[in-house]
């Protein structure tokens, strides 16, 4: 009845209907299903209705919203292929760091105790935010497979945390063989919480009125509300009990824990349970980032550790699944979370270990390296684009008309695709405006911003939009290769790549809040409060690339190093790009030359332990190494320290403002000391180390080294 009237609704209707669909696989359940003609003539549902109204004019829109298309199924691909807008799967949200780490915390414990476990482990994270005055609260989700059970345990559970004492958490400190459970233990050990306070704080913390079920229908719509404002200070919840009413439709960012209530495996054979699916999807519900950040430089909604994980706010970028320690299970849910897209077990750590041999060095226990800081320019003082805008180079594509013909009911029949050769065409936006400045103009007055009154805003020193247009400090430099069909862009395709390019630099703009620059002068810092062994998470290391040994057999012949012999290098081993490696190979090569010159030499991988500030733009960079070299004189030493960046070909161009900012620091940069002592230091920057183009400029560079 309802589906009826909803339909004669928009029949009646003379305007255009827009239809918002959230949580939109559940419109693809009839596309699955194989009907007749017949058959579909009186069938109704959700996703009849919704096309139903979607037909009846063809200005109608209907929107599409989920994060369960599957695309596996032949029928679903066939009726979405040519209507994506957008396709960001959960593979690439991972990768992106914008969701949590995922840990299966596997355990023999019974299941009472792995939820006091779990209690230990939301209170250590609560702390920890706490000690990084972060009003953020941990909650935790209790996973039953029936409602009875659900409604059992937490009746248990209750009574349980009722009555828990110092007693029971010193014996689930003693069963328990996990370093992340030490690690919240050692904490409250170290910070003076007695497992006897720990005891009366998730007594408080985890009461009965911090506990909520929702497995009933009665009062859904309010716990709804509640569910959803989980974040909120005034939430009281903690603990959730539930079965399958958060599967969907559930949006919580403060769930870091979730306790499987039950031991069995529905598979059987190979094939991956439905049940098993369902946890996968939960677990990538909870798997949304909390967003923090501890100053301003910190991406709010991305994990910031991935390269720290030892960091104490690492366990605040983790969402823990505990369950049961069964082999086969944790094989299926693994598997289960590669299928929508989660495959945490791509990812390996790598440690850096600093040697011995360097942290026994004056160097390290008593040397200084030095470091630049970044302050708010004064608007009047800014004089152009932030150099990463307008040194970049820009790609714009045409549309080509490429097409294809495939034939379906003919196994021998190939594919066939017709083939169009691009070609490139390098301009600037001032030479465009040169040709035809009413061209860029056009393109540039549909963006809002760039509207003269609000462009002088952010750039109060220009005088007209055309000095902005024209002048190279502003668009006039910025570069776009243009791929078409033809030798020569026609005037349309350079409107287009004019507007394409605008819209980046557009958005860029708008993101400006304060304008910086860094400082030339470059204040002291002790270097073994900078560099410390560091384990790093690394997805998917192979071929000699980012995450594999400098020693290893895919690491080219010539460049393999058994850095822990190495005295010059500071780690035990380089995991680094081949770049990178390049680099390590090609200094080893003149270590025996800087010996004669100078009596130590460390170099060092920044495994961002540090960042420098580009004076003009004040814009944040990590190099790759900085090298200490020391020469013996009088009174003390005369100290080198050296930044150095390998680059890949690909990016010399676009990371060409980097290099300008290494080579300014020979005359440019001033090192400050604290405390006054005879030693002398120098900062420089070298240029880009690269295989391909940059070796003659390198080669220059140490000799320059090598003669100072």
């Amino acid at each position: 009845m309802m589906i009826s009237a909803i339909e004669k609704m928009a029949e009646k209707s003379v305007r255009p209907i827009l239809t918002y669909a959230d949580e939109a696989h559940h419109l693809n359940v009839d596309t699955k299903k194989k009907m007749s003609a017949e058959e579909e003539s009186y069938y109704h549902s959700w996703e009849s209705t919704v096309k139903s109204i979607f037909y009846k004019n063809n200005e109608n829109v209907l929107l599409e919203f989920t994060a369960t298309c599957d695309l596996e199924n032949q029928a679903i691909r066939a009726a979405y292929e040519s209507k994506i807008v957008f396709n960001y799967p959960l593979e690439q949200f991972y990768h992106d760091q914008y969701s949590k780490d995922i840990i299966t915390l596997r355990s023999d414990l019974a299941i009472m105790e792995r939820a006091l476990q779990a209690l230990v482990l939301s209170q250590y994270r609560l702390k920890v935010f706490q000690d990084n005055r972060l009003a953020i609260k941990p909650v935790i989700l209790f996973k039953a497979a029936k409602i009875a059970d659900s409604k059992d345990f937490m009746a248990e559970f209750i009574e349980t945390v009722s009555k828990l004492t110092g007693e029971q958490l010193r014996k689930l400190s003693n069963a328990i063989d996990n370093p992340t459970m030490q690690k919240a233990f050692d904490y409250f050990a170290a910070n003076g919480i007695s497992l006897d306070t720990l005891a009366q704080e998730l007594r408080d913390d985890f009461a009965e009125q911090h506990c909520v079920s929702v497995n009933d229908d009665k009062d859904a719509t309010q716990k709804q509300i509640l569910l959803n404002s989980l974040e909120d200070q005034d939430n009281p919840y903690r603990a959730i009990f539930e079965v399958k009413k958060l599967d969907e439709g559930w949006d919580v960012l403060n769930l870091f824990d979730i306790v499987r209530l039950y031991e069995t495996r529905q598979s059987g054979g190979k094939k991956i349970s439905p049940a098993t699916i369902s946890e996968a999807q939960l677990i990538g519900r909870g798997a949304r980032y909390c967003p923090f950040q501890l100053d301003d430089e910190q991406p709010k909604y991305q994990r910031k550790y991935d390269d720290d994980i030892t960091n104490e706010m690492r366990i605040c970028e983790e969402l823990y699944y505990h369950c049961q320690n069964n082999h086969r299970y944790v094989t299926e849910l693994h598997n289960a979370l590669r299928e929508i897209g989660l495959d945490t077990e791509k990812t390996v750590q790598r440690e850096y270990v600093l040697k011995d041999l360097f942290k026994t060095d004056d160097l390290y226990k008593q040397g200084l390296v030095f470091i630049n800081d970044r302050k708010v320019k004064d608007r009047k003082e800014v004089h152009g684009l932030l150099p990463s805008v307008r040194d970049n180079i820009y790609s714009f594509t045409t549309a080509t008309g490429v097409s294809g013909m495939d034939v379906i009911m003919d196994d021998t029949s190939g594919s066939t695709d017709t083939k169009v050769e691009l070609k490139t065409s390098r301009m600037t936006i001032g030479e465009m405006a040169k040709r035809n400045y009413a061209l860029v103009h056009k393109a540039l007055m549909k963006y809002p911003i760039f509207k003269f009154n609000t462009l002088h805003s952010y750039f109060p020193n220009i005088k007209s939009t055309r000095e902005f247009v024209m002048s190279d400090e502003y668009l006039g430099g910025i570069r776009i290769d243009i791929h078409s069909k033809e030798g020569q862009p026609t005037m349309q395709t350079m409107h287009d790549a004019a507007f394409y390019v605008l819209g980046k630099v557009a958005r860029s703009i708008s993101k400006i809040e304060e304008t910086y620059y860094g400082t030339k002068e470059f204040r002291a810092h002790k270097v073994h409060e900078v560099f410390k062994n560091k384990t790093v998470n690394i997805t998917d290391p192979h071929d000699g690339g980012i995450g594999v040994s400098q020693n290893d057999p895919s690491v080219r012949k010539d460049w393999r190093i058994d850095l822990s012999a190495a005295d010059w290098f500071a780690y035990m081993d380089n995991y680094g790009t081949s770049e990178e490696k390049a680099f390590v190979a090609y200094f080893r090569n003149y270590v025996d030359e800087l010996r004669d010159v100078y009596c130590k030499i460390y170099l060092v991988r920044n495994e961002r332990e540090f960042h420098l500030y580009s004076f003009e733009g004040g814009e944040r960079f990590e190099p790759d190494y900085v090298l200490f070299l020391q020469k013996k004189k009088t009174d003390g030493f005369e100290q080198m320290q050296i930044f150095i960046e390998p680059k890949g070909t690909h990016l010399l161009e676009k990371d060409a403002w980097k290099e300008e900012f290494l080579l300014q620091m020979r005359e440019e940069a001033i090192p400050v000391k604290v405390l006054k002592d005879d030693n002398e230091y120098r900062i420089w920057g070298l240029h880009f180390f690269n295989v391909e183009k940059r070796i003659s400029e390198y080669k220059e560079d140490i000799e320059k080294l090598l003669g100072v």
